[in-house]
């Protein structure tokens, strides 16, 4: 294996996941507020869930993400 181009290829990854997520909350968020689902002054948890298919690799990521 050639570290060099795996380390890249896994922040590519990681980049694409930040900002596919990033995005995503942010519009799901918006729609939420307009419609009043949401406040605007609360805190939301969120989870991510990781997997690798072919590879024992299931890992979850949580945070809470704060709205004021």
């Amino acid at each position: 294996m050639d570290e060099d181009v795996f380390n890249m290829q896994v922040r590519k990854f990681l980049k694409n996941v930040g900002v596919t997520s990033q995005r995503e909350i942010e519009t799901t968020v918006r729609e939420a507020l307009a419609s009043g689902k949401l406040s605007g002054d609360e805190s939301i948890n969120a989870k991510v869930t990781l997997t690798i298919d072919g590879l024992d690799l299931s890992t979850d990521i949580t945070g809470t993400i704060d709205l004021k």
